[in-house]
């Protein structure tokens, strides 16, 4: 992780200037102290250290006081930097959160680095420090000069700045947004849009590697770059959304963005914070949501960022036992702290409001429920009632997703948490978390291991495919095959499937079809969607050469197909998390490694039947269960030539007859390719058949 160096005088390359266009920003206020539930009573501000200006403090009684209670949503507003005019003068407010200092100042290019020259003063018991400076200008590079009680003078970077330097430089920058967003149509169609009912299907992408400019020096795209690019992409391969690992400012790249130090400032990599606004808004122009992952469970030890802010462990626990995570070599947040909490709170709701971010998925929520997560008897400290669930954590949580819903309407908070926690995506009113969605991190294991297992012992792990069947109507569920798949020498999807390099790409293509049609809305990491052969790595571009080869471009056709009929079918998405929109037909026959299942959608009546055979041989003649009688037309097959595969000879439809089977009053016969997933459209319904089918 980079160092805390004192800044040199030099204009940093990466000042950014304001984009042209007017920003449109939140009109909303701050939640009244009558909603408050607490009574502690506001604090004046007082005049302390040198004599101030003429200039009130831009932070008010009632803003202090909503920052103690924790409740003060547009906090964001008042401490950092910000270009304003006060008092009819334009200049930039400076605040920041430091109790335990002795003394704050603001240092800069402007003074030369000198603490003595711009003092902030502090406001009462609030803890906050505040000053303004007239004529200064966005752009302006800045950090605060802390001094407390035995420890030399040192400088911080602000924890709500909303722009800061290119990595390894670590200096805040004062920015002025200018953006005017055009996603009006957007945002109000949002606004009803009931997820749960509605097709997803995401498309997850680490920013600085889906594409590079090979020929200048292996650049990243910026976000301006990637705008039309993407969208194009994600247009062409039928995804519904972008879900971005993280973009905020962080020190270290190889942690993908896991590792933040600025909350409040997209990463300057890819450029200005209103670049970025043009991207989610260019996107949603073009009709593709936008997710980002948020992590409030830890965040690094660097010395120029939050820890020991103001020399002591403000933003963290200070025994370790509580504020040190063993295995990322973190800080934790101290969730049970008014203003730590405000701070988290108000940054989900900043990405929201300010750059208008369609969802964010929660990082590690696992870590958070748990005070002993990865800890051994010894390292941990037990709650109040000396059990091991995080009372503080669990209880922003539910605060977190309760205001983001109220204030928010149509956005989704999901959950990435791989225990049997109960009710993570259930209201906080019915005893929930209150997530909309959760990771369905059992599915994506088990699914795994069964398609990882050569076919000759796939019947011993049938269970592996049908056991998430048991709970899948528990949460409401996302099945991710992510990021985290791909690194750590687990190889790429590709890679991970058994046999030889046919049947490598039959296994791959029949698990798609299989995860499109199984309940649980979809999730697939970049490269995934056209076989990429080699692990995953941050720092070069995605093998897009591969696309040359037939097939590799066949598992892109699929997927863009997958996606196509997915979106036109509810019966696949409508009850996802209902039982009504799921019945086996036929969940036990291991020996010859088939499963086949219906989903229906509850208001129509529509079904589609989705028969899978994964072993290497052909099944000719095989009796498949029906609930209907008529023709069913074959509306996906992964086998077809289009798609990479052997393009056995199938008919486009079959007709089921009075012959029970599989609990089913009709059956027809089927020919079953090897390794391949086969999809019929139930009878007396419109089709939508493959472009290439």
């Amino acid at each position: 992780m980079t160092k805390s160096e004192k800044p040199t005088r030099k204009s940093s390359k990466q000042q950014g200037t304001a984009k042209s266009g007017t920003d449109s920003k939140s009109t909303k206020t701050p939640r009244s102290s009558k909603q408050s539930v607490r009574t502690r009573k506001p604090s004046v501000a007082k005049q302390t250290s040198a004599p101030r200006d003429s200039f009130s403090p831009v932070p008010g009684e009632v803003d202090l006081y909503l920052f103690g209670e924790g409740r003060h949503e547009l906090i964001y507003e008042k401490l950092g930097a910000h270009v304003l005019n006060h008092e009819g003068v334009k200049g930039v407010s400076f605040a920041v959160w430091a109790p335990n200092a002795e003394r704050v100042s603001v240092v800069g290019n402007f003074n030369e680095w000198d603490g003595t020259r711009h003092p902030l003063h502090h406001l009462g018991d609030s803890g906050v420090w505040e000053t303004f400076i007239p004529k200064l200008k966005s752009g302006e590079l800045y950090k605060y000069e802390i001094k407390s009680a035995g420890l030399p003078t040192f400088l911080k970077a602000d924890p709500y700045a909303s722009y800061a330097e290119t990595p390894p430089a670590t200096s805040s920058i004062v920015y002025e947004s200018k953006y005017r967003f055009r996603d009006s149509k957007w945002m109000k169609k949002r606004a009803g849009r009931e997820h749960f009912r509605q097709p997803l299907s995401i498309y997850e992408v680490h920013f600085g590697s889906w594409r590079r400019h090979v020929e200048e020096n292996n650049r990243s795209f910026s976000y301006r770059e990637m705008a039309e690019a993407l969208a194009e992409y994600v247009l062409r391969t039928g995804f519904t959304h972008v879900e971005f690992l993280p973009l905020k400012e962080h020190p270290y790249g190889p942690s993908w963005g896991y590792q933040v130090s600025n909350y409040y400032a997209p990463s300057a990599r890819y450029g200005t914070p209103d670049d970025l606004r043009y991207l989610i808004d260019y996107l949603h122009q073009r009709g593709i949501g936008v997710i980002m992952d948020w992590v409030p469970a830890h965040f690094p030890k660097d010395a120029f960022a939050l820890a020991r802010f103001d020399g002591s462990a403000l933003y963290e626990h200070l025994d370790p036992r509580r504020g040190e995570h063993p295995d990322w070599g973190t800080y934790i947040f101290n969730y049970g702290r008014n203003e730590v909490r405000n701070f988290l709170l108000a940054n989900a709701l900043y990405w929201f409001r300010e750059f208008h971010f369609d969802g964010l998925r929660v990082d590690a929520v696992a870590s958070m429920l748990y005070l002993d997560y990865s800890r051994k008897d010894g390292e941990w400290l037990p709650n109040k009632f000396g059990e091991r669930e995080n009372l503080e954590a669990i209880s922003l949580l539910k605060e977190l997703n309760e205001v983001v819903h109220r204030d928010c309407p149509g956005v989704m908070m999901i959950a990435e948490e791989s225990t049997a926690w109960p009710q993570v995506s259930h209201p906080v009113y019915a005893g929930g978390l209150g997530f909309d969605f959760k990771w369905n991190m059992g599915w994506m294991h088990d699914t795994l291991k069964y398609f990882q297992t050569d076919p000759l012992f796939r019947a011993g792990n049938h269970n592996a495919l049908t056991f998430g069947l048991l709970y899948a109507w528990s949460e409401n569920f996302i099945l991710p095959l992510s990021h985290d798949e791909v690194v750590h020498l687990k190889g790429s999807l590709l890679d991970k499937m058994p046999g030889e390099e046919w049947q490598k790409f039959a296994n791959l293509r029949a698990l798609y079809a299989y995860m499109w049609a199984h309940p649980g809305k979809k999730l697939l990491f970049m490269g995934g969607e056209f076989g990429q052969w080699r692990e995953w790595n941050e720092t070069e571009s995605l093998d897009w050469h591969l696309l040359e080869k037939p097939a590799h471009k066949g598992i892109q056709s699929l997927i863009s197909d997958l996606n196509r009929i997915y979106q036109k079918k509810n019966s696949l998405w409508e009850a996802d998390g209902e039982p009504a929109g799921f019945q086996w037909i036929d969940a036990n026959n291991a020996p010859e490694n088939i499963v086949s299942f219906i989903r229906r959608s509850p208001s129509t009546g529509r079904e589609l039947t989705c028969v899978g055979n994964f072993a290497p041989v052909l099944r000719e003649n095989h009796r498949l269960g029906l609930p209907r009688k008529g023709t069913y037309r074959l509306i996906a097959n992964t086998d077809s030539e289009v798609y990479g595969g052997n393009g056995v000879k199938m008919p486009r439809s079959i007709k089921a007859e009075e012959k029970p089977i599989h609990g089913q009053p009709f059956s027809a016969v089927v020919t079953l390719p090897p390794l391949a997933t086969l999809w019929f459209e139930a009878p007396n319904h419109p089709t939508l058949l493959p472009n290439n089918a």
